[in-house]
């Protein structure tokens, strides 16, 4: 392992000194719990931008993060060209031919060039092809195209769905919801539309708001049915048409309708939902890096589905548990335009909101851009990390500065601004700045290779390539439905509204297909009818047995203790087997829709005798009983690593979701910890060594005092003698004894400076060594994280006797259409 894959770390490169122009040693390690306060890059065309940024994004699928990728420009497929053999052949499809032309290279020797650039950059940033399987089997990256088949397709007609329960509650999320609903829907109309002004945008707020407040979803053909027929009269204190004519409101639902039956606007409507939590999860709860390329569509398409994804984003995260780890990422490229400082787009109002609420959920928002002027930095005054590059102008530079000074005062940090002035002056490519609120002071580094082939904008038929092996399976099927109670039949009911089998009449049933004569005391029901008649066919009530009980599930060690209410129906016959509740199917009908008399008149089938005697319902009941004990149970899972436990209803998927989340919060918490432990240690070996090295100083400079002394003592006694005395007397002689004894002194000042170096040399000796016990405890922990390589354990529980309670086992009736071929249609 190498030492920049530690736990909840990313490599972004290394540090980078400005005046020698060269990198430092070590990795710089960037926090990834850092980003749920959001980031922001800015970078001129050539900075290296992209690079740092799909840098990023890859050491954030090495860690299990999920990401939605907004991309307007193209380029952020190339997160999907990784090539762990890195052979020329992989990249052969992948090239950019023109730019192999002017170098004057066949495309088979440019991609031969790419392959040793790739390989030779990797190597020296310490990564290899192992390092990029690493990072294709950590998450699962996949291309959509909106309004396009080249990629995967997504449908917005979720879109205008009823939000969640938990944004419907809060006024102010759902008004905000339905605003910036209404406002990109009219954009794309070609209408700039006044949220207290237009006519036009206040009566599809009102629309919105009548049908999402009562939890209705909307559609575009049924929003054009509203538009004509709104579901209201009056708006304000006016009448509809006083407010906005019939004649007016047809004119705007032409509008819609044009835009319904314009050519292509299909494939709006096709492929896949906009689901954030299928976006970010596959089937298997793996996670996903979701790229959406927009770089196909009009300005106005793109705005309309940009303030559409937003919103989604927006409804996910009020659903999800408040946490402080980072739980996903929203990353957007070239947010130009999108978050304006003085306009008011569409855009703006669902991701201001998100930059301010979001953090709270763990949902990380990163933006980048090459305009700064065009962002709105007191929007962005709380964004926690800024990264900085090249920039073109100065203009650009003052706006930057003014942003980094906001979100300074926002984290209640002080800013250099004339030092950071210089530093960002000094900036090459691929050299970055980061000020990053949760360090100290800001760090000038380079950018690491990244493990994507940077081919730049991919064309529409390289997309298509990419995605036409992933159609149908990229966010695989429909998210699987949680464990039932083992034993539970698992279709619906499908033969309950259908005739019963060819059996004698019982005496109480006329051959005329009346209703049959039955004892007062025997529970009798009919379920009410929901559809309407196909032509040419009657309504017959089929008899069936519905027993409904609950099924109290509990164990004390896992606190579980749920009841299930289980409602089957079966089919009644004649003995010596009138009943086999082994062959029931769930009953799709509530029992309180249950009615006591039929809500109009019908034939009925046959009911066979042992139905319509009371005495037998009791008996039914027992051997419900019996058989809700032999075949139901309760479906856990268990993660044996992490100690959790699923909860009932829980699927797999989202039960890996929720133990990828708990076991990231404990590794943050736990890495916050150890961190903390070695921290103090660490700290107290550094003040003693900085000492230790005062010491070794002021030895030293003693030594070389007393050196200097001794020799000019020395010297002048040598030269006393040897310049015209002939004796030496008794003076002299004193003088050579002192400087005799100087000559010793030295020699100890000399040892006294070896003690200090030893010291020095043991102390760094132990900070050395503490470095290496907090690696090896790292390295020790690095490898428990893997949740999805888990083997999840199933738990089974199952009811005691004493734990099912039978309310009800009765006869009912089951409404069904016969035609006159004798073919039956369901009617409730």
């Amino acid at each position: 392992m190498q030492d920049f894959d530690k736990l909840g770390v990313l490599y972004l490169g290394r540090p980078y000194d400005l005046a020698t122009k060269q990198g430092g040693p070590g990795p710089l390690l960037y926090d990834s719990k850092d980003l749920v306060t959001h980031a922001v890059c800015v970078g001129m065309t050539g900075s290296g931008k992209t690079g740092l940024c799909i840098g990023l994004l890859e050491e954030a699928a090495l860690d299990g993060i999920p990401a939605l990728i907004i991309d307007p420009k193209g380029d952020l497929p190339n997160l999907l060209l990784t090539f762990p053999e890195l052979r020329p052949e992989d990249f052969r499809p992948w090239i950019n031919e023109d730019d192999a032309a002017r170098k004057g290279l066949s495309p088979d020797d440019f991609a031969r060039q790419q392959a040793d650039l790739w390989t030779k950059g990797l190597a020296d940033w310490g990564q290899d092809g192992e390092r990029i399987r690493r990072l294709r089997a950590a998450a699962d990256f996949s291309v959509y195209t909106p309004g396009s088949n080249a990629g995967l397709p997504v449908s917005i007609l979720k879109s205008f769905a009823a939000p969640a329960p938990a944004v419907r509650e809060d006024t102010e999320l759902l008004r905000d919801r339905i605003s910036t609903a209404a406002t990109s829907l009219l954009a794309l109309l070609g209408i700039e539309a006044d949220p207290l002004q237009s006519r036009e945008h206040i009566l599809l707020s009102n629309i919105f708001s009548s049908a999402w407040q009562a939890g209705l979803d909307l559609d575009l053909a049924g929003l054009i049915r509203q538009i004509q027929a709104p579901p209201f009269e009056r708006v304000g204190v006016l009448g509809l048409e006083d407010f906005f004519p019939q004649k007016d409101r047809f004119g705007l639902a032409m509008l819609l309708n044009n835009l319904l039956a314009a050519p292509g606007f299909e494939l709006w409507l096709e492929g896949e939902p906009l689901d954030i939590g299928r976006m970010l999860y596959t089937a298997e709860g793996r996670p996903r890096h979701t790229i959406f390329s927009i770089a196909h569509l009009g300005d106005a398409e793109r705005m309309f589905f940009v303030s559409l994804l937003l919103n989604e984003v927006l409804g996910w995260v009020r659903t999800q548990p408040g946490t402080s780890s980072l739980r996903a990422l929203l990353y957007m490229d070239e947010v130009f335009g999108y978050f304006p400082p003085v306009a008011n787009p569409p855009s703006k109002l669902p991701l201001l909101t998100l930059l301010k609420q979001a953090r709270a959920y763990g949902l990380g928002v990163v933006l980048a851009t090459q305009n700064p002027v065009d962002l709105d930095y007191k929007g962005l005054a709380n964004t926690g990390t800024w990264f900085i590059g090249r920039l073109q102008t100065e203009r650009d530079k003052a706006r930057l500065l003014e942003g980094l000074e906001g979100a300074a005062a926002g984290a209640a940090g002080t800013f250099d601004r004339s030092a950071t002035e210089q530093i960002i002056a000094g900036l090459g490519n691929r050299v970055f700045l980061m000020n990053n609120v949760h360090e100290d002071a800001p760090e000038v580094f380079e950018t690491r290779w990244t493990m994507s082939y940077l081919r730049g904008p991919l064309t529409r038929n390289q997309i298509k390539l990419l995605m036409d092996g992933r159609r149908g399976v990229a966010a695989g099927a429909a998210p699987p439905a949680a464990p039932a109670a083992l034993g539970s039949p698992p279709t619906p009911l499908a033969s309950a509204a259908g005739p019963t089998s060819s059996s004698p009449a019982s005496a109480s049933a006329s051959a005329s297909g009346e209703r049959p004569l039955l004892p007062p005391d025997l529970p009798q029901y009919f379920a009410p009818r929901r559809s309407q008649a196909p032509a040419g066919s009657r309504l017959v009530f089929g008899p069936r047995v519905v027993g409904s009980a609950l099924v109290r599930f509990t164990e004390t060690k896992l606190t579980v203790d749920l009841t299930q209410p289980v409602v089957v129906a079966a089919v009644p016959g004649e003995d010596p087997v009138p009943l086999d509740w082994e062959t029931a199917t769930p009953l799709e009908v509530a029992l309180e829709d249950l009615e006591a008399q039929p809500s109009e008149d019908g034939a009925y089938d046959p009911l066979p005798a042992p139905a319509g005697e009371s005495k037998r319902y009791a008996v039914w009941g027992r051997d419900l009983a019996l058989w809700l004990y032999r075949s139901q149970s309760l479906l856990l899972l268990s993660s044996p690593g992490l100690k959790m436990v699923s909860t009932p209803g829980e699927g797999e998927r989202e039960f890996r979701i929720r133990v990828q989340q708990a076991s990231r919060e404990a590794r943050d918490e736990w890495t916050d910890a150890l961190r903390q432990k070695y921290a103090t240690r660490t700290a107290a070996l550094q003040e003693r060594l900085r000492k230790a090295q005062q010491a070794v100083e002021r030895e030293a400079d003693q030594a070389r005092d007393q050196k200097t002394q001794t020799a000019v003592s020395f010297g002048a006694t040598l030269l006393g003698a040897f310049l015209g005395r002939k004796k030496i007397s008794a003076s002299s002689l004193g003088r050579v004894t002192t400087a005799v004894r100087g000559v010793s002194r030295s020699a100890r000042a000399q040892e006294d400076v070896g003690r200090a170096k030893e010291t020095v040399a043991t102390l760094q000796q132990q900070v050395a060594d503490l470095q290496a016990e907090f690696q090896a405890e790292t390295d020790a922990s690095t490898g428990k994280a893997d949740t999805m390589a888990e083997q999840l354990e199933p738990l089974v529980i199952k009811p005691r006797k004493t734990g099912i309670e039978v309310r009800l086992v009765a006869l009912v009736w089951m409404p069904y259409w016969r035609d006159e071929r004798g073919g039956v249609t369901q009617a409730w």
